[in-house]
């Protein structure tokens, strides 16, 4: 959940989304899901010469599972937000493993 919280932050920012394929999509966020899908508009592929087929396409939706990368612009990454969101969900996934009762497994 942090990831997609992160993302939402991010929409409407140039973003570069590098596939598992070695495709690398340029692009304003428009919108990302619960399953990390971006949706980008006013795209452009980054090694026009080896992918000419997407020299025509404006607008992507990208499926999270082929993901590898996605590269933000420094200034837009509020990193003391990231880290205190990070260091919240680690103590609550904390929490909660503390807070199951240890149950022996019947025989």
């Amino acid at each position: 959940m942090l990831f997609y919280s992160f993302f939402k932050t991010q929409v409407g920012q140039q973003v570069t989304i590098e596939l598992k394929n070695d495709l690398a999509i340029q692009g304003v966020l428009e919108s990302v899901d619960q399953f990390l899908n971006f949706k980008l508009k006013d795209i452009k592929v980054v090694d026009e010469e080896r992918y000419p087929h997407m020299l025509s396409v404006k607008n992507c939706f990208v499926r999270g599972s082929v993901v590898r990368y996605v590269q933000l612009s420094p200034p837009t990454v509020d990193t003391a937000l990231l880290q205190d969101a990070a260091r919240r969900e680690a103590q609550s996934t904390q929490q909660m493993q503390q807070a199951k009762p240890n149950v022996a497994p019947v025989a």
